[in-house]
């Protein structure tokens, strides 16, 4: 996957500075994992989305292996964003496995 990086952010909403760009290091697209019950069947539920910089960070971080320090950096945005992007990863992906919904992960490209 030697993907070039892209730049993510949520669209501006109202007043106030405006959002930082994330850098992803890999383009995933938008796919999703479904829970099934013992006899193979899709188990239905509310999808739980989880953004391209939620992902990012869950994947430098516990997959990569790097400390938030130089995730941050390797994201260009500050250790406390970092953290937050992680902490919101994480949570969905527990719901997600506890509650037995849908994860979808989402991707809107922005240059």
């Amino acid at each position: 996957m030697n993907n070039p990086p892209w730049r993510w952010r949520w669209g501006q909403r109202g007043r106030g500075r405006p959002p930082k760009d994330r850098i992803i290091g890999f383009k995933s697209g938008r796919f999703s994992f479904v829970p099934f019950d013992v006899h193979g069947l899709p188990i239905p539920g509310e999808p739980i989305y989880l953004n391209p910089d939620e992902l990012e960070a869950l994947r430098l971080v516990y997959f990569e292996g790097l400390t938030q320090e130089e995730a941050a950096q390797r994201m260009g945005v500050s250790r406390g964003t970092l953290w937050r992007a992680l902490d919101s990863g994480r949570r969905k992906l527990v719901q997600a496995i506890v509650e037995k919904r849908p994860l979808v992960f989402t991707t809107t490209e922005r240059i």
